[in-house]
């Protein structure tokens, strides 16, 4: 088993050091804390990200309107000129 480029030897010494520093009864708690940690950090990028995606439905949502609006406007103004160009057709 290779785990980031770790061999189980590499990890068995290091575990074997870290049970020497701080004592095989705190370990449960370094770990809960650890946990902890990391738990807090996943839900913080969560939470940036909902904020960046909420950010962009906004703009997206007023872009569309914006683009909407003006196309409205442009076929308002088409069927105004195309309105006095099809009367003086029928003159005609």
């Amino acid at each position: 088993m290779q785990f980031l480029f770790i061999s189980g030897a590499e990890i068995f010494f290091i575990l074997f050091i870290v049970v020497m520093v701080f004592g095989a009864d705190k370990i449960p708690g370094i770990a809960r804390g650890l946990g902890k940690g990391m738990r807090q950090l996943k839900d913080a990028t969560d939470d940036i990200k909902r904020e960046i995606q909420k950010s962009t439905d906004d703009v997206d949502t007023d872009f569309t309107k914006n683009i909407r609006k003006e196309i409205d406007d442009v076929k308002k103004n088409v069927n105004e000129v195309s309105g006095s160009i099809k009367r003086d057709l029928n003159k005609k």
